[in-house]
């Protein structure tokens, strides 16, 4: 099974089905904040798992929310995804803005 939830547990190394529904929240919160910052709803829609950038940033935003870390871990992997989401954004192919 090759989905965006495994690349995710993978990436936070849960090995159980129990935080399954926390982190599927959490995988659908950070496509919410991908689409208000302009990502197409087509490279965040279903086929998430051909598009490198936006596992990574899924993956970065899980790790950010997902259990405790301490706030200087927090302040690196907030900057992390902050910058990967701008560059989502104004990178040809991610966004619906078309040509400008």
């Amino acid at each position: 099974m090759n989905t965006l939830l495994s690349k995710v547990k993978l990436a936070l190394r849960v090995t159980t089905d129990a935080f399954d529904a926390e982190l599927n929240q959490l995988i659908d919160a950070c496509i919410a904040d991908l689409h208000i910052a302009g990502i197409s709803t087509e490279t965040i829609g279903t086929e998430y798992l051909s598009e490198p950038m936006v596992v990574m940033a899924v993956t970065t935003y899980c790790k950010i929310n997902f259990g405790k870390i301490d706030g200087a871990e927090y302040d690196r992997l907030k900057a992390s995804y902050d910058e990967q989401k701008k560059q989502l954004s104004m990178a040809t192919g991610y966004t619906d803005w078309g040509d400008a």
